[in-house]
């Protein structure tokens, strides 16, 4: 209509619509450009990455160079047992960081603020403060050098319970009290009512355990001793080491990073939807 004013919230102003672009433009590529170095530089020789100044292209690509490394070691071992690991963590995570966190979010008992105050408490003490007892336990229960062992002593997250409750504190208490009085269980209010709606902090859930599990090496490396049981970070590990790969075998080994990490690019492209689905329901709770 005439006389209306423009909507300058809704319309920015082209020039500093272009520079935000620019920005994250350039800011993508910074954070691209290590990926890009690394997948070239398995392309190329020896001496070619040491050359200066550094070339961003090989002269010949030697694409054998990732058959080399994938021969060199047992690499698809490593990366089953990372896969397998961190996939069994990640499923056993979601549920229980759901029931806790569901307790925590929608019901009533006495303690609940303590619990949760508990909670908060355990999310500031660092991991490396309970190796000790954890290893200890694990001892006891002969579980040392075991995928069990491995699993069951990274199936709680207090970080889970923690972003897990703050999803459910966004969905109304309304819904759970209307599934309660059609006679359903917190179960089954929980896993069909609550969940679905949570479903994009699940799938953020799903791929920082997986990335933090799948790239986990300290504590795997300090409760298993078994060539077999070892995951990616360890194999990687002793492919630089026992192999002499001292300045000798940069190629095979820029090689190898970047095929074991194949597996975390292929959850995240499954994921960035939902994960984006996440931010804007955030962003959207935060304005209103």
């Amino acid at each position: 209509m005439k006389g209306e004013q423009p909507d300058l919230a809704s319309n920015p102003r082209p020039l500093s619509r272009f520079v935000k672009h620019l920005i994250f433009a350039v800011a993508s590529l910074l954070m691209a450009f290590p990926f890009y170095w690394m997948v070239t530089s398995a392309l190329k020789t020896n001496d070619e990455i040491w050359r200066s100044p550094p070339t961003l292209w090989p002269e010949v690509p030697l694409w054998s160079n990732f058959a080399d490394a994938w021969a060199a070691a047992p690499f698809w071992k490593y990366m089953s047992n990372s896969i397998y690991v961190a996939f069994a963590i990640v499923l056993i995570q979601i549920f229980n960081s759901g029931m806790m966190a569901y307790a925590l979010a929608h019901m009533k008992f006495r303690l609940k603020g303590a619990l949760s105050a508990l909670v908060l408490l355990g999310y500031m003490v660092p991991s490396t403060a309970v190796y000790l007892p954890g290893y200890l336990v694990l001892s006891k229960l002969q579980l040392l050098d075991t995928y069990t062992g491995l699993i069951i002593s990274n199936c709680v997250s207090v970080f889970s319970i923690f972003l897990i409750r703050q999803a459910f504190l966004q969905v109304p208490h309304e819904l759970v009290e209307a599934g309660q009085i059609d006679g359903a269980s917190h179960m089954r209010i929980l896993w069909t009512i609550i969940a679905p709606i949570a479903r994009s902090s699940f799938a953020v859930l799903a791929l920082i355990t997986f990335i933090d599990q799948y790239n986990n090496y300290f504590w795997p490396m300090l409760i298993t001793k078994s060539p077999e049981m070892m995951l990616v970070s360890a194999g990687l590990r002793s492919f630089f080491v026992e192999g002499g790969a001292y300045g000798l075998k940069w190629p095979l080994i820029m090689a190898a990073s970047a095929f074991t990490i194949a597996p975390l690019l292929i959850v995240f492209v499954f994921t960035q939807k939902t994960i984006m689905q996440s931010v804007n329901m955030t962003a959207g709770s935060q304005k209103g």
